[in-house]
């Protein structure tokens, strides 16, 4: 897809802009963004193109055409990307677009399993929007996020492995042996197995800058991104449990001080966790009842957060290197609710874990990576039990796949 001059009209406070900016920006879409209420000629621009209504997010297009309030289908169709799959049955559907699902895909398709995969937001997942890998084997150098993604997308796409993007999925489900995939346009794709590798989504603070530095700044991952500020005066840390914890311990591996931001007045970590944030040569300043209000940057990158003090009320603004933010992961699984069986967070169970609930459908054993649900089978973050790392998200995608060929052998 050719680069093109993009720009994003809206407001900080519109949760429709900060949508269509996160889409953009998944999708590698370089694009200008213009506050209108900051700049009184882009309000005008917007009044005039909206026939005198103030509606946003309007965005403009480089040979001067535009959309108003797009849904993610509607930017995808207009950037060109495939939306649509040419059949209707496949032999394996992978729901998923991440480094778990495109290897899936990659294996799969190599042995000539036609397999369609579908992705709602960017190929590549949480890898594509990491500033840098540097800890996957066979790249002593690193290679940031984008360029990973890109090239798993490409490997992919060369052993023929159908991709649609910007596509939600609303169900799965079986019947009479083939199961199906049901998006949010009513449309239904039929499969011998599905493979769900949606992976899950890091919670985010929802307040004004963070959508704009993820992965210029703002992380969620201190093993992926910490070694990134080696040296730094300063990292900031949200969150109180167990992985805030942690990884604020990790970081002090890089920065000279890590200030670990907890919003209620006490920690909610293992006491062995705190014991050691609590002794004496800790380089860990937990500051309590403190709460980010917004994040600023120039130039694409995050250069201050504003910290408000709940009990006071009184605000200041820090210059940390970076800011990490751990308050929880949700798994991408919603979809699949009613399908398959999953642990009380979410997670989809499978193999042996089915066991310690209601059981397989069936009276053969599961697959590796088998759902409760004969057929449809996950993988990645997604899958109760995930170590949540680029490297094993790979892995699980590449031995899912050998289960899948597995399967499909009795299918």
């Amino acid at each position: 897809m050719a680069a093109q001059r993009i720009i994003v009209y809206g407001t900080y406070w519109c949760p429709d802009c900060r949508r269509s900016k996160k889409f953009l920006g998944e999708q590698f879409v370089p694009f200008e963004w213009i506050d209108i209420e900051q700049d009184r000629e882009a309000e005008a621009t917007v009044l005039r193109l909206n026939e005198g209504k103030r509606i946003i997010p309007t965005i403009v297009f480089e040979d001067g055409s535009f959309l108003v309030e797009p849904s993610n289908a509607e930017l995808a169709r207009k950037l060109g990307l495939k939306t649509e799959a040419r059949k209707s049955y496949y032999d394996l559907i992978i729901v998923g677009g991440g480094p778990t699902g495109l290897t899936a895909g990659i294996y799969a398709a190599r042995e000539g399993v036609e397999t369609l995969v579908i992705e709602r937001s960017g190929l590549g997942g949480q890898a594509g929007l990491t500033q840098g890998i540097d800890n996957f084997p066979g790249f002593p150098e690193g290679i940031s996020g984008q360029e990973f993604s890109e090239r798993i997308v490409q490997q992919a796409r060369r052993f023929e492995v159908e991709i649609l993007q910007a596509q939600d999925i609303s169900g799965i489900g079986a019947h009479d042996g083939v199961r199906c995939v049901k998006d949010e346009s009513g449309r239904h794709y039929h499969g011998r197995a599905i493979l769900i590798a949606t992976g899950a989504s890091y919670r985010r603070l929802g307040v004004p800058g963070e959508e704009d530095y993820i992965g210029a700044g703002i992380h969620f991952c201190a093993t992926c991104d910490g070694p990134f500020y080696k040296g730094a005066r300063e990292i900031l840390v949200v969150g109180g449990g167990n992985s805030a914890c942690e990884e604020g311990l990790h970081l002090t591996r890089f920065a000279d001080r890590v200030t670990l931001l907890v919003r209620g007045s006490s920690l909610t970590a293992s006491q062995i966790i705190v014991d050691k944030l609590n002794s004496p040569n800790s380089r860990v300043d937990i500051q309590y009842r403190t709460v980010v209000d917004a994040f600023h940057g120039e130039e694409s990158k995050l250069k201050a957060v504003t910290i408000r003090y709940l009990d006071s009320g009184e605000t200041r603004v820090a210059h940390p290197a970076a800011a990490f933010i751990f308050i929880g992961q949700q798994p991408n699984s919603g979809f699949a609710q009613s399908a398959v069986e999953m642990d009380p967070g979410g997670f989809i169970l499978t193999g042996h874990e089915l066991a310690h609930v209601r059981g397989f459908q069936s009276e053969r054993e599961p697959f590796a990576f088998e759902t409760s649900a004969p057929g449809i089978f996950a993988a990645g973050d997604v899958r109760h039990g995930s170590v949540k790392q680029v490297a094993s998200a790979v892995g699980e995608g590449a031995a899912a796949a050998i289960a899948i060929r597995e399967f499909l052998k009795t299918a």
